[in-house]
């Protein structure tokens, strides 16, 4: 058996239980341990250690390294971005094909009134890559609007505005189409903020009443 020892976290996130960042709150709160010792952070691991997290034994990826998945999912309006809810009966996970190993990691989240690409993976470590903020991949979205849309409103959008968790701005913005007071715009974000793209518009006083999320980075 090979010799290669990995940190902790990384394991778990290998294994689809999270982004590493997720997993190093866990072993600070002593939920893993290593073959039945409390891991603590900085540990590492091989293929030959028994790793658990809440008392249950998880699959070890370093044994044999799991083919990478990924799952393209146009979610709908009403499913909600999350494993359960009691509120929502519907939720992006409900029908996901089952995997044999490891668990589906979603890549960044919709809200309950948005449409569109999702993305899900069994590797935490590329759904975390996907989402760092360093990477800066572009999140394209097709907005519709109601309102009127000034000149000077797009160029705010395209300059930035102060959200309540910070100034947030659209890379670009293109109008579509559209007539009277409905228009459709495809506009581009870097980051994901949550609800944003409402956020942003709704700063100039301009409703969103449909938004899809069509791409996100080259997918």
């Amino acid at each position: 058996m090979s010799n290669e020892k990995e940190r902790i976290q990384k394991i778990l996130s290998q294994a689809g239980l999270g982004s590493r960042r997720a997993m190093e709150t866990w072993i600070a709160e002593g939920k893993v341990r290593v073959n039945g010792v409390v891991a603590k952070l900085g540990d590492s691991a091989g293929p030959d250690d028994k790793i658990s997290v809440n008392s249950r034994i998880i699959r070890n990826p370093l044994l044999k390294k799991e083919p990478v998945r990924i799952l393209l999912y146009h979610k709908p309006i009403g499913e909600i971005c999350s494993r359960s809810d009691p509120d929502h009966m519907n939720t992006v996970f409900d029908k996901l094909p089952t995997i044999q190993h490891g668990r589906w990691v979603m890549v960044g989240r919709l809200d309950i009134n948005t449409s569109g690409l999702l993305i899900f993976t069994n590797n935490g470590e590329l759904a975390n890559q996907l989402m760092h903020p360093k990477f800066g991949l572009e999140r394209e979205y097709a907005v519709r609007v109601h309102g009127v849309v000034s000149d000077k409103i797009i160029k705010n959008l395209r300059e930035g505005v102060m959200l309540d968790d910070g100034k947030a701005q659209f890379k670009r913005i293109e109008f579509k189409g559209g007539e009277g007071a409905n228009s459709w715009y495809h506009v581009i974000l870097t980051e994901g903020k949550n609800r944003e793209v409402r956020r942003l518009w709704e700063s100039q006083d301009v409703q969103v009443s449909r938004l899809m999320r069509i791409r996100y980075g080259q997918i």
